[in-house]
């Protein structure tokens, strides 16, 4: 029987720019352990033509949990001004205030 991982692959090679399915997986290879994997996912979704916000926001937050603040500092920064271009200031001020706990 195949896992969750492998029906949403399988689901995103019949359409690869789907990216709520993107990000079902990104959030699969984060739960399974793989973090380069989830990043992996994150990245393409963060630099598609129409990036997807909540993928800076769980990016940030597996950086910083990762130990990789300087690299979770500019995934928040860039998802704040992605946030902003697409109109979303709830998500905007999410991130704000995570990129804020990181501190200096």
């Amino acid at each position: 029987m195949p896992t969750r991982r492998e029906k949403l692959e399988a689901m995103l090679q019949s359409t690869p720019d789907d990216q709520t399915l993107r990000y079902m997986l990104a959030m699969e290879f984060d739960k399974q352990g793989d973090p380069d994997g989830a990043l992996q996912q994150f990245s393409q979704l963060m630099q598609s033509e129409s990036p997807y916000v909540p993928a800076f926001l769980m990016a940030g937050q597996l950086l910083t949990r990762l130990g990789k603040t300087e690299a979770a500092r500019s995934v928040f920064n860039d998802g704040i001004q992605t946030a902003q271009t697409q109109n979303n200031a709830h998500a905007a001020g999410e991130m704000a205030g995570f990129l804020a706990s990181l501190g200096n």
